[in-house]
């Protein structure tokens, strides 16, 4: 609400010439599709549940042809794309997603996007959370009881370096059992979004011993946990998408000349869903490409087709 109020403020010369009562309505519009976070800053698409999962779907829905054609990309090409539908999106967050993919490799190595996405997934969504997993890891590592490891409740733990890849901690990690009894702690007593706490030791009571990252990839992969949170599909339906598909054909074949082109060409898909988005709440598209003008070239364009 008080980013609604913000905007309308913002933007009222323009919103008078329609209504406050249709910019609220295409406001909160926008926000039950999920289409109000496109081309906002990181502090906005971060600040609720909501939001995240809103962005999620989003990065999906408009590089999923990425995966389609089976490219490969690396850390940061993927870190490009997130800056197309934010800005100033921050890379330490793209670095930690990879981490989970990559292991030990090297950062310039190439992941698929499926790999990738559900990897952020992860991290962006529950980034408080793992923040404070890393803080209890690192404390049973250095061989600290179980008793005495402090469970972060907040940002206490937020800015505690993640455990490295050194090969003694690959190898031996910590006992399940006990990292499990810290995280069922953790999970009672956190303050941001966590996975479910019975999905969480789901994933701990199949092995004996695990590391960080290797604790992080089970997250990824685990089909409850991705049900659980709701923004993407399941991993063999990735790639499927028939709102968009129809949204794009529907739009496209009103463009003279291009219906044949579409036809022919299957890359259709990998098209931005900018249009739709914009026609769903104009006035934000508006507010934000004068705020990113100094950061896009193709802020102007964006202004310019929005005040026609």
């Amino acid at each position: 609400m008080e980013d609604a109020v913000c905007q309308l403020l913002e933007n009222k010369e323009d919103i008078s010439q329609y209504g406050i009562a249709r910019f609220f309505t295409e406001y909160f519009n926008s926000v039950c599709q999920g289409t109000h976070i496109l081309f906002r800053e990181f502090s906005f698409i971060q600040a609720t549940p909501h939001n995240r999962a809103s962005f999620l779907r989003a990065f999906w829905r408009c590089f999923r042809s990425v995966g389609k054609n089976g490219d490969l990309l690396t850390m940061k090409e993927y870190h490009c794309l997130l800056q197309l539908l934010c800005p100033d999106f921050p890379l330490e967050l793209t670095q930690k997603a990879a981490r989970i993919v990559l292991m030990d490799d090297a950062m310039d190595c190439l992941m698929s996007f499926s790999d990738f996405l559900f990897a952020f997934q992860i991290q962006f969504y529950y980034s408080e959370f793992l923040e404070s997993v890393a803080a209890i890891y690192q404390d049973l590592l250095s061989g600290k009881n179980p008793k005495t490891v402090i469970v972060p409740t907040s940002s206490s733990g937020q800015h505690r370096q993640r455990p490295t890849l050194c090969e003694a901690s690959m190898l031996e990690g910590v006992e399940a059992s006990l990292f499990s009894q810290c995280l069922e702690n953790l999970c009672d007593r956190h303050k941001y979004s966590c996975p479910p706490p019975a999905l969480v030791k789901e994933v701990l009571s199949n092995v004996q011993r695990l590391t960080f990252y290797g604790f992080l990839v089970a997250l990824s992969k685990h089909h409850g946990i991705n049900q659980a949170l709701g923004a993407l599909p399941d991993k063999g339906d990735l790639m499927h998408d028939p709102a968009m598909d129809e949204e794009l054909e529907r739009l496209l074949a009103q463009i003279p000349g291009l219906v044949n082109s579409v036809t022919a060409s299957p890359e259709v898909s990998c098209l931005p869903s900018r249009t739709p988005h914009r026609a769903g709440f104009s006035w934000r598209p508006l507010h934000h490409a004068r705020k990113v003008d100094t950061e896009s070239d193709g802020s102007t364009e964006e202004t310019d087709e929005s005040e026609t």
